[in-house]
């Protein structure tokens, strides 16, 4: 019994580390229902992410079919990597390039909303900010000394970040504060962050509406066996005293 409550205790204290950890991280509110999102999100992956970044467990053809886009679309709007849809999204730059241009090779994206949350993800996307002593300019609040430039600068622009130090020298992210300007609004780029994490939340399991569909059915059933089973048990056992 001590034994049990041991492992119930650690397992409460890690719960709440963890819950604590997501709540440092913006919530985006995606909703990989939401097609007309997964399409937009599936443009602005292709044109800004595909260049360094793969998605070499998802096929061309897979989107295609789950966001209903046309052949035709899909070869002329999403496939610059690909020869034929039914090719992986995958992008034409050589490891060893990019080890030597980034310092590191660019992750693959096809399960990283599911390693790392699309919370991580959408907060990450927005937390970049001007920081002249980088290699690539910009540094980020979610993740400091990121390899990765800021790709999406030309529609947000590149902020400023303010920052404060605390007793012990460490210094804490405070706010943004406008900088160089950006085509879109805060608010629209917002939108177009969650339309990426949307569709790399899609790519990460593209059967999960179906399973969460097939999860409530068999739920259904089991609930109706439940009191079937029940009624059953009252007639037979009715006699007995």
């Amino acid at each position: 019994m001590k034994q049990f409550v041991s492992i119930l205790a650690v397992l409460l204290i890690a719960g709440t580390a963890y819950a604590a950890t997501e709540g440092e991280y913006d919530l985006p509110h995606n909703d990989v229902g939401d097609t007309d999102s997964l399409q937009r999100g599936a443009r602005y992956f292709v044109n800004y992410c595909l260049g360094c970044h793969s998605a070499e467990y998802v096929r061309y053809s897979r989107v295609a079919e789950d966001l209903g886009i046309p052949e035709d679309q899909l070869v002329e709007n999403l496939m610059f990597t690909g020869e034929q849809p039914f090719d992986t999204m995958t992008n034409s730059m050589q490891p060893e390039d990019a080890d030597r241009w980034f310092g590191v090779v660019p992750p693959d994206m096809s399960l990283l909303a599911r390693s790392r949350g699309t919370d991580y993800i959408y907060s990450f996307l927005r937390g970049f900010y001007a920081s002249p002593d980088r290699p690539t300019g910009v540094d980020n609040t979610v993740l400091p000394g990121t390899a990765m430039p800021h790709v999406l600068w030309e529609l947000q622009g590149v902020p400023n970040a303010i920052f404060t130090t605390d007793a012990a020298g460490n210094e804490h992210f405070e706010q943004f504060e406008r900088g160089v300007p950006g085509q879109l609004s805060a608010e629209e780029f917002d939108g177009v962050v969650r339309d990426i994490v949307n569709f790399l939340d899609y790519i990460s399991e593209p059967m999960q509406l179906e399973r969460q569909a097939l999860g409530i059915r068999v739920i259904a059933f089991l609930l109706v066996f439940l009191v079937l089973a029940y009624l059953l048990k009252k007639e037979i056992w009715k006699d007995v005293k």
